[in-house]
């Protein structure tokens, strides 16, 4: 008879065969013949026993197969700690490394240089995944921007919006601009692995629109499509438009704008110098778009247009964009969870 291997078995089996043999020798019965009558090996049986005889039944129970937590890894815990706390503080660049970002290879160079220890992709991948670090997508940031200026519009000049707002009963409106064209596809399509999927051309018919745009922390929304340049008349109307919707409610609109040229131009000034009891305008730190959470909703309309079959025409363009809208201005939840960004949560 073919002898089982004890090496091959699960642990919860291993341990019910182990208590087999124990009962059979408890009653006496030869070890040659326990191997007969359980089909396992001499070693298996006589270790059994063995264990048995020293710990009683709780020594059966085998131990965990495999390595240790933590066994046979080349990094120490202290360097461990070092190259996470590195990964999450800094980019690659800043440590005169030709990387743009944190991928294995460059992870797994850092380490090299700062260590002396080399891994391979593989093993610097599951560093990674036991550290709880995960691939993803970066968001850009100007070289440009100024941390400083950031710092104190989080820490004292949106604040203070914040309260004159409070006080004077007013509402605090984000805005900004976009281009909307009806041959900007998103998202991913499945197909036959190796086959890439071809969108349908829209060949010779690419139309474009702009349109500005405002969301409060309230979950309102309001919006203008604009066909052509957008300029400081468009933008005047617009600002007219938000004048005229705070009156109806009885509220000042404090609007927050960013550093477009077209919103300091002598113009723009010059009509908000007459409308300032109707409203304010402020302006973000330069190179700041990830403030902004009119920035989201941008994204939800072109995410919504981009994954819908290609208009051809600039009035179906104009038509889709203006129905997207109408269903995010009705929706208010939609609106507010723009606000739910951690770079734009502090102005929920």
């Amino acid at each position: 008879m073919d002898k089982e291997d004890a090496r091959y078995q699960k642990l919860e089996q291993l341990h019910e065969r182990r208590k087999q043999v124990v009962r059979l020798h408890v009653r006496s019965v030869p070890v040659m013949q326990i191997v007969a009558l359980t089909g396992l090996s001499y070693p298996t049986v006589r270790k059994a026993i063995d264990l048995f005889a020293a710990g009683g039944w709780a020594a059966l129970k085998p131990a965990a197969r495999g390595r240790s937590a933590g066994q046979g890894r080349l990094l120490k815990p202290e360097q461990e700690a070092f190259v996470r706390r590195t990964i999450c503080d800094k980019r690659p660049e800043q440590l005169k490394m030709e990387f743009a970002l944190w991928t294995r290879a460059a992870v797994m160079q850092f380490i090299e240089r700062e260590f002396g220890v080399k891994l391979s992709i593989r093993a610097t991948g599951e560093y990674l995944r036991r550290w709880g670090l995960t691939p993803q997508k970066p968001i850009k940031r100007a070289y440009e921007q100024r941390p400083e200026a950031v710092r104190q519009w989080l820490e004292h000049e949106y604040p203070a919006i914040e309260r004159r707002a409070r006080a004077e009963g007013g509402e605090i409106h984000w805005g900004d601009e976009t281009a909307l064209v009806n041959t900007d596809v998103r998202g991913r399509s499945y197909a036959p692995r190796g086959k890439t999927p071809v969108t349908l051309a829209v060949g010779g018919t690419r139309q474009k629109l702009s349109m500005i745009s405002t969301v409060t922390n309230r979950g309102r929304a309001n919006w203008m499509i604009i066909d052509g340049a957008f300029n400081h008349e468009r933008l005047i109307e617009f600002f007219e438009a938000l004048v005229a919707d705070g009156r109806r409610r009885g509220q000042k609109v404090f609007l927050i704008l960013d550093n477009l040229g077209v919103h300091h131009c002598k113009p723009v000034k010059a009509w908000l110098a007459e409308h300032q009891a109707a409203i304010e305008v402020f302006y973000l730190p330069s190179y700041s778009p990830e403030l902004n959470p009119d920035e989201r909703l941008n994204a939800d309309l072109k995410h919504a247009i981009g994954t819908k079959v290609p208009v051809r025409t600039k009035a179906k363009l104009h038509a889709a964009a203006n129905e997207h809208m109408a269903f995010v201005a009705a929706h208010p939840e939609r609106v507010r969870s723009y606000f739910q960004d951690p770079f734009v949560r502090y102005a929920a």
